[in-house]
């Protein structure tokens, strides 16, 4: 009997174990613009595991401003890390296998599980067709069987937020070196055949800079424009991808909110949260709104319809008592949300998490701007479930803090450039 209570014990306790060893969480903090000091938080269960991941693993440093990172299958993991002009590859436990150095300048990414696609401000291209160069930015294609670029195709000026859906890539174009180049804004959203790698479409959302990461809920897309700061206000653009490639007119495959996402994500029921701010040059303040968009709905009503000021538990007004929120998140495979605080920009910031029921779970000390999230399945095992979320001169001596806003008085913190925003320096 003592033997099959010890047995009945060590049963339980693994059980309990298998059953709570859900929570494993990829974090990327981008440290400080030309500092050299991106770094790799792993959190699991509750617990920060490292907040230099990349390092203890490999003895080596992460790269200089990362942002953005994907699963490609069950084995590898792109991160896109932008001031080094690097895409590297690691494994899920964190080991570097691979480096490309072809695409400078690069933004965003996207993956089928054979290819990643990434998004670059940069002119030229190195690929196993020889330097591609462009007048605007590009879409590169990388194999992954080998590392290497295969193909590129040209697309808006400073392109950002790259997805894919039904073999075809949604890339938006922001226009955002409008300030001090000879192009306008850019205000649409182009679509490429993953396949061909040709641009089948352009849509106009006739909003200018959209600007970021997109988020998607199946078909729909959560697409960020912070607007001008003057007379152009931020909004958000909700793509309905199925319309788009079924070949509706522009104007019924979108629709436009009144409404800032600068940080968003998709949620376990395939709606969007959105955590937006606005900012005026007019007025030099901030406006802040935090939302949960419903996209079918929004879609169906022509924006009538399908957005909450609500969110789950105290997640609102946790959010709210933040700092600055710098990025949010919900775990695909078990509901829970994160999101993060980037305080004064220049210190340690903070990892916030949730329960699915939004109970403020706990908070967590991490690294400099940290800001993009990617939460490995509990089992192992990848399944191609979409992103939940359902060389360079400085030439341009003025100080802009992480939103790209004008720093006329900066105070500590706002001295770090950060080329989170564009506006900061431009490619050759």
């Amino acid at each position: 009997m003592t033997q099959l209570r010890q047995l009945l014990s060590v049963l339980l306790i693994a059980i309990s174990v298998t059953a709570t060893a859900q929570e494993k969480i990829i974090l990327l903090n981008e440290g400080n613009w030309q500092s050299d000091n991106g770094r790799m938080t792993y959190f699991e269960n509750g617990k920060i595991v490292s907040n230099q991941w990349f390092r203890d693993v490999n003895g080596s440093k992460l790269g200089d401003t990362p942002n953005d990172i994907i699963q490609i299958n069950d084995n590898l993991i792109a991160i896109a890390i932008n001031w080094s002009n690097i895409v590297q590859f690691i494994t899920p436990q964190g080991k570097a296998v691979a480096a490309t150095e072809d695409v400078p300048n690069n933004r965003k990414l996207a993956s089928d599980g054979r290819y990643v696609y990434v998004s670059s401000y940069g002119h030229e291209c190195g690929s196993e067709k020889g330097l591609l160069t462009f007048e605007r930015g590009y879409v590169a294609k990388i194999d992954i069987t080998t590392f290497k670029v295969v193909d590129a195709v040209e697309v808006g000026y400073e392109p950002e937020g790259i997805a894919l859906y039904n073999g075809h890539l949604f890339v938006a174009n922001t226009g955002g070196y409008a300030f001090q180049e000879d192009h306008e804004y850019e205000t649409t959203v182009d679509v490429i055949d993953a396949a061909t790698m040709k641009v089948t479409r352009s849509v106009d959302t006739g909003q200018i800079n959209l600007y970021g990461k997109m988020s998607q809920s199946g078909q729909y897309l959560c697409i960020n424009s912070p607007g001008d700061y003057y007379d152009i206000q931020a909004a958000t653009i909700i793509l309905d991808c199925g319309a788009v490639i079924s070949g509706k007119p522009d104007d019924q495959c979108f629709v436009k909110l009144d409404y800032a996402a600068t940080y968003s994500c998709t949620t376990a029921d395939g709606n969007f949260f959105a955590v937006g701010s606005r900012y005026s040059y007019y007025t030099s303040e901030y406006t802040f709104n935090y939302l949960t968009i419903n996209p079918a709905e929004v879609l169906e009503s022509g924006g009538t319809g399908g957005i909450y000021e609500t969110m789950p538990g105290t997640l609102l007004s946790d959010l709210k008592s933040m700092t600055m929120p710098y990025g949010i998140y919900v775990n695909p495979y078990t509901g829970y949300i994160y999101a993060t605080d980037a305080g004064s920009f220049a210190a340690a910031g903070g990892l916030w998490q949730w329960s699915p029921e939004g109970k403020l779970l706990g908070k967590h000390k991490v690294y400099i701007n940290p800001g993009h999230f990617l939460a490995l399945p509990p089992d192992g095992k990848f399944d191609g479930v979409d992103q939940i979320e359902a060389d360079c001169d400085h030439t341009n001596d003025q100080i802009f803090n992480l939103q790209g806003i004008r720093v006329t008085n900066p105070i500590d913190g706002q001295l770090y450039i950060q080329n989170r925003r564009k506006f900061i320096y431009h490619s050759k």
